[in-house]
């Protein structure tokens, strides 16, 4: 029965690899929105180029491979604050909650915002500002659940709700987000997840703030008439991940994860990469990767990300007996153009 599971998740994942290879689109870059979707704001699993599809568990889970989710010990509380593109001054502020329920289930919840910072407001008339400020409003919210079978294979599935909006013009869409984690080895040390994201109907914008006044085309009276300009709609930014480890265990107190990952991409090419993480006693964590596009032709169309990627993790146990512990997590990773992107992650473990 083991067997019979695992061959039916490499032949699927044989099947989507086949099927994808070259499903990433260049010719449609930049055609999505809510591309805030395809941010990562938490640091363990960012230090890794959020390549960790296989091996990601708990409230990260959520926003690579849901299925990750069922993984988490008991009860998990995650902040995080993000400095998108360093010298843009925009920053991503994240929280979620993760719970385990009985002994297979887990719920979780995630908020996702982005602060823009005070944008000048201009005009036609007064191209230089008015002297007022705007922030457009980025928010997502997610719920997830997720359900691990004998420990081998997990499964999941999250909502997500996307709203941008200003003062007068929002748009607001549903995103669905699908995976599977399977682990085998005799230390459980091979991990295979594939994980289907940001599947949903397309977004479009509403509001007064496309509404504009014209005069009355007759002669015969003066007035104003007020129309309704049409706002094209747009697709959310789809991605299929489909990724691999493999835990070394050379002593008691040191695991070597080896990472891989491929991403399939909707809007743009698709991406390829690998990454490392050492452990020591639960306690220390260092890790590095690095990504790269498939059949990039030119230095002008790499994606933002592509290129290292490196972090590391601190744990501090509450109690000297005892599961609570603190984390901090830090990820950098390298942006060309900007000065890279700043991850941070405080995390409690219950």
């Amino acid at each position: 029965m083991k067997n019979w599971i695992v061959y039916r998740l490499l032949f699927l994942a044989c099947l989507v690899v086949s099927g994808s290879l070259y499903a990433g689109n260049p010719d449609r870059q930049g055609e999505a929105g809510a591309s805030e979707l395809l941010f990562n704001p938490w640091a363990r699993s960012a230090g890794l180029h959020s390549m960790s599809t296989s091996s990601v568990m708990g409230v990260e889970a959520m926003r690579l491979n849901i299925a990750g989710l069922s993984r988490v010990a008991g009860t998990e509380l995650l902040i995080a604050n993000t400095r998108l593109y360093e010298g843009t001054d925009i920053q991503l502020n994240a929280v979620g909650f993760a719970k385990k329920i009985g002994e297979n289930s887990s719920f979780g919840i995630s908020l996702n915002s982005i602060n823009f910072g005070d944008i000048p407001i201009t005009t036609t008339s007064q191209p230089e500002g008015t002297g007022g400020f705007f922030s457009p409003n980025f928010f997502n919210i997610g719920l997830g659940y997720s359900y691990m079978y004998a420990n081998k294979i997990s499964v999941g599935i999250l909502v997500r709700g996307v709203s941008e909006s200003l003062t007068n013009v929002s748009a607001f869409g549903l995103a669905i987000d699908a995976g599977v984690q399977y682990v085998t080895g005799e230390d459980d040390n091979f991990k295979l997840g594939i994980s289907l994201r940001n599947i949903g109907a397309p977004m479009k914008f509403g509001g007064e703030g496309l509404s504009y006044e014209v005069d009355n085309p007759s002669s015969s009276a003066e007035y104003k008439i007020t129309f309704d300009a049409r706002s094209e709609q747009f697709e959310l930014p789809s991605v299929l991940n489909i990724g691999m480890s493999y835990d070394f265990l050379p002593t008691e107190d040191i695991i070597v994860r080896a990472v891989g990952n491929f991403t399939a991409n909707s809007f743009s090419r698709d991406e390829l990469g690998g990454g490392l993480e050492f452990f020591f006693k639960d306690f220390v964590v260092l890790r590095a990767a690095y990504k790269t596009e498939i059949n990039q032709s030119t230095a002008a169309e790499r994606n933002v990300y592509t290129g290292f990627a490196g972090g590391f993790s601190l744990y501090v146990p509450v109690k000297k007996l005892g599961n609570q512990k603190v984390g901090i997590d830090y990820a950098y990773r390298a942006t060309d153009p900007f000065r890279g992107t700043h991850n941070f992650s405080i995390r409690l473990n219950l």
